[in-house]
This record gives structure tokens, C-alpha cells and sequence, in this order.
């Protein structure tokens, strides 16, 4: 018998349905099912269950409930671990006083996160130090607890990245990649200026996510200076 043979053998050892006993099938149908809370959790709840006699619907309600709270935290963790902020960061935890220009009703319906779903923009402008980038990530974390891909990365390394992309020929592949991403956050535009190769490189980072996903922005640019990006954002 090969190497192969023998590992597929294994396998199929391994995944075989058990002979008898409920416990054993229970274990192995959340083994093939990919369901680990569920077998982990079934047997606590069904004493509970018999316990609060619990129907047979309320019961399943609460296996499957337990599942996917734990699949949605584990995905949100992951989530946030993939965002690459560099910290992280909540609204809740924003001194809503320090920029007195703050438009609270606005922050607010952007905490709602519903601009990701329709592939709307978000330019973030203000003087360095009032807090630009710990809203942007506060609200790229409210997108990541509400189910949705995020990337953020300052606008000097998001040009670094395009154009080691650009040099290598895989430009558009690198686009591709980033529009997988609901919400890509580019922090500190015009903390250094852009050439004219950078430039173009931005333009075709948010030209490429045009109705397919939505892009924030945070710059320290006075209002008459930002609109060029203003107009490409819109």
C-alpha cells in the first residue's frame, strides 16, 4: 500500500460514521457538519433543556443560536485582525468635544455603516491631531462588527503597495485583490505630497473601486486643496 493509500485510508477511517451510541453520531455529524459549538455545547443545553422543558424548537433554536454567535465573533475577530489598523480604536472611546467642528449628527450615521453596503465614500478633513485617524479606524472597526471587509493602510504605504505592483506587471491583480475589501481606508492623504506616478496610482485605486466598494479618506488638506480627491471620491 502506498503513502497515499494509507493517508486516504486514514481518512476515511477518521470521518466514518460511528456504530451506534447518540453521543458518537452527535460528535461525528458536527465533525462532518464543521459545527464545533454545537458539539461542544448540545449536551449542556439538552439538560437545560429537559430542565426548563424546553420544546424541541426552542431547543434546536439555542444549539444553533450558540453556533453562530461563536462563527460571528470568530469572523469579527478575524476581521479586525485583517484590517491592519494600527491600533485599535472605538468611537465610543473619542472625545466627541475636542473637535468643536465635529458634526455629531453625521458621525452618527456613519456609525450606522450603511454607507459600505451602497459603495459610498467617506473624506475625513481636518488639522493634524483633532482625531481623523482614530474615527476612521473606529468606524472601520463598527464596518468589521457589522460583517464586512476592511483594509486600512496609510496613503504612502497604499502607494508603495500599488507601485511594487505597477513594477512587477500585476497592477490590475493587485486591484482585483483590494476590491475583495467592502471598506479600504487610506489615512493621511497629503501628509506627502504625490508625484505624478503616485498620483495616477491613487486615481486608479479609487477609480478601480467605483460602485464596487467604498473608500475612506482622511487628510490633513484644507478644504479648497482637497477637492481634486473630493471630486474623484464622489
Amino acid at each position: 500500500m502506498t503513502t497515499a493509500t494509507k493517508k486516504k485510508a486514514a481518512e476515511a477511517a477518521a470521518s466514518a460514521p460511528p456504530a451506534d451510541g447518540v453521543p458518537s453520531q452527535i460528535a461525528y455529524l458536527t465533525r462532518v457538519l464543521k459545527t464545533p459549538t454545537i458539539g461542544r455545547v448540545w449536551e449542556e443545553l439538552a439538560d437545560h433543556a429537559r430542565d426548563e422543558n424546553w420544546s424541541h424548537e426552542e431547543y434546536l433554536a439555542a444549539v444553533l443560536g450558540r453556533q453562530l454567535a461563536d462563527r460571528e465573533s470568530a469572523g469579527t475577530i478575524m476581521r479586525i485582525r485583517t484590517a491592519h489598523f494600527p491600533a485599535v480604536k472605538t468611537l465610543e472611546d473619542f472625545n466627541l468635544d475636542h473637535p468643536p467642528s465635529l458634526r455629531r449628527d453625521v458621525l452618527a450615521h456613519l456609525a450606522t455603516g450603511m454607507f459600505v453596503p451602497k459603495a459610498e465614500n467617506v473624506i475625513l478633513l481636518g488639522p493634524p491631531g483633532i482625531g481623523k485617524t482614530h474615527i476612521a479606524i473606529g468606524l472601520g472597526a463598527k464596518a468589521a462588527y457589522a460583517g464586512y471587509s476592511v483594509l486600512f493602510d496609510t496613503a504612502s504605504n497604499w502607494i508603495t503597495r500599488l507601485s511594487t505592483a505597477h513594477h512587477a506587471g500585476q497592477l490590475e491583480t493587485e486591484l482585483k485583490k483590494i476590491r475583495r475589501y467592502k471598506l479600504i481606508i487610506i489615512d493621511e492623504v497629503g501628509y506627502i505630497p504625490f508625484d505624478q506616478d503616485a498620483a495616477n496610482l491613487f486615481f486608479q485605486l479609487i477609480a478601480s473601486r467605483y460602485e464596487q466598494g467604498s473608500v475612506m479618506v482622511t487628510s490633513n488638506l484644507p478644504f479648497g486643496k482637497a477637492h481634486m480627491f473630493a471630486r474623484i471620491c464622489a
